[in-house]
């Protein structure tokens, strides 16, 4: 009877472990979209007044647990009825991931910068007219994103799923949860912090003491230099990650970028891969948002 607990113990221990390190490397591989992600949603904040912001955060943040309760049944179905459309499906995730990180590119530079103010005047504007009704204002911005969240928790759930692909129904189920819980509770922690940072720095200011005031003004500098950091490394990531993925995915690709690296000094390497990786990514984004484009302009006609 000893015998046999022990046995069970150990099975339990290497079970554990298994899922924690196969944690670490789904979390590793969803980085592009964990950083694309926090920019994003705390964009959305954004034209929220400043004592809603945290509830449309908590809102969003239960939202995506809805959306993972979804996604994480649906990816092990998956696994365990088709597996052999996990491949498929993390190759679409991965030009997904390439095609908004080449269109965010595209936006930036195509787009003007008086577009881009007017579009906040009127985001300010619709904040103070009385006659908005903010309720709804909110109402749509959760919903909004919320939808995203379901496109970004998608991509995780599959790019997890992808890692532990042949690996027991309980340890996919143990890592899918533990990604999922790990991404909401860290991505939309983030997110609360990130958009209380300058309301933090607002009050700091304003107190008494010169060392209270001048990490005050430090905050509210960095807030916006946050935002527009988190942006660009969210989009880099997009381009590594999802260039990485397609690369793996087409054998002769993947040889010819590992031979690139091989026999290399380890920083050379990695950066030669990376490197490689994410100009394959750029290329990918944009020829499929070349097809999008002339999909769009076929049906406008």
């Amino acid at each position: 009877m000893a015998s046999s607990l022990l046995v069970l113990l150990d099975d339990i221990a290497t079970i554990l472990d298994d899922v924690a390190t196969m944690t670490k490397v789904a979390a590793k591989k969803t980085a592009g979209v964990l950083g694309d992600d926090l920019a994003l949603n705390a964009q959305q904040v954004t034209g929220v007044q400043a004592d809603r912001e945290l509830p449309v955060v908590w809102a969003v943040a239960v939202g995506s647990l809805l959306n993972k309760a979804v996604l994480v049944p649906a990816a092990l179905a998956i696994s365990a009825f088709a597996p052999w459309a996990i491949t498929p499906l993390l190759m679409l995730g991965g030009a997904f991931l390439c095609f908004e990180g080449f269109e965010k590119l595209a936006h930036r530079f195509l787009h003007s910068a008086a577009a881009d103010r007017a579009h906040h005047e009127e985001r300010a504007q619709a904040n103070a007219d009385p006659k908005v009704d903010m309720a709804a204002f909110e109402r749509d911005k959760v919903k909004g994103a919320i939808r995203t969240d379901f496109i970004l928790s998608a991509e995780i759930i599959v790019i997890a799923l992808g890692t532990v692909a042949g690996q027991p129904l309980q340890t996919q189920l143990a890592v899918l949860v533990a990604v999922a819980l790990a991404m909401t509770v860290g991505v939309y922690g983030l997110v609360a912090g990130i958009v209380k940072m300058d309301d933090a720095g607002l009050w700091l200011s304003r107190r008494t003491g010169a060392a209270a005031q001048a990490l005050g003004r430090m905050l509210l500098a960095a807030a916006p230099r946050l935002m527009k950091a988190l942006s660009v490394l969210g989009t880099a990531a997009m381009f590594l990650v999802g260039g990485g993925i397609l690369a793996h995915g087409i054998a002769p690709l993947h040889h010819a970028i590992a031979h690139l690296a091989e026999g290399q000094a380890w920083l050379v390497g990695a950066v030669l891969e990376n490197g490689a990786n994410a100009l394959v990514g750029v290329i990918a984004g944009a020829l499929v948002l070349a097809a999008v484009v002339a999909v769009q302009k076929l049906r406008g006609r």
